[in-house]
């Protein structure tokens, strides 16, 4: 029978890849979002909608084992402390850290059960280091790190593991995005930022969303059994400098 792994915001980016390397692994993936995707089983749910994360991930529970959820919904967002709007801040917050809440929260029953289960995370070189005009994600970031701790040490009885994935600068959607968005405000040269970008990662270049879903199904996989309550870095170096 096959394993069983929920992704939140598996439609793009780097959850897009963790869905792929799990499907290639066997794995039954079922991907919650709010875009639709052509491969594994797409449910539409709003991450930021805790009854509907719950609903929905109860549902799936009462058909299958959970071996596996990765919180991968996320959303990037540049400003100060004082540029960054109470609505704002709750819209990162929403996402980033409730949804992940949200999704923990619904899977752990099944887990428990089953004595079973691994939750990876997807935060950020934010969660160990601070970047200018970051405030809001680099908080939502961090807590995703603490999550990833605090559920590890309470739920280890239950042989449920909990991780984060830290990764640094990689080349996704929402990366060009950002990118994007800066150019669109400073009339700089997309190119020239973004050749800037690889040129300040140590190993010369940009991660590829498809390193940080080995990393992430290396996590949920049986060759990981005894790591729990970590924060893996995977930055090309940037945080060693």
């Amino acid at each position: 029978m096959n394993k069983t792994c929920i992704v939140t915001g598996g439609s793009s980016g780097i959850g897009r890849a963790i869905v792929e390397v799990f499907m290639e692994h066997g794995y039954h993936v079922i991907n919650l979002d709010i875009q639709p995707r052509s491969i594994g089983e797409f449910i539409r749910c709003d991450i930021t909608d805790h009854q509907a994360v719950r609903q929905t991930i109860e549902k799936i529970a009462s058909k299958h084992d959970v071996d596996a959820l990765i919180c991968s919904a996320g959303i990037h967002f540049s400003a100060n402390i004082e540029n960054t709007s109470e609505q704002d801040l709750m819209r990162v917050f929403n996402i980033n850290v409730k949804g992940a809440y949200s999704a923990i929260q619904a899977v752990l029953p099944n887990m428990k059960q089953n004595k079973n289960g691994a939750i990876v995370l997807v935060s950020s070189d934010q969660a160990v280091i601070a970047k200018r005009n970051s405030f809001a994600y680099n908080l939502s970031k961090s807590a995703l790190a603490s999550m990833a701790k605090t559920t590890a040490l309470d739920y280890a009885e239950f042989n449920i593991r909990a991780n984060a994935v830290c990764p640094g600068t990689i080349e996704t959607p929402l990366y060009h995005k950002a990118i994007d968005n800066y150019c669109d405000k400073t009339g700089a040269n997309k190119q020239a930022i973004h050749d800037d970008e690889a040129h300040q990662q140590p190993l010369g270049r940009l991660g590829q969303p498809e390193e940080v879903a080995q990393l992430v199904y290396f996590l949920a996989s049986e060759q990981a059994s005894f790591i729990t309550g970590s924060l893996q870095l995977i930055d090309g170096g940037y945080t060693a400098q």
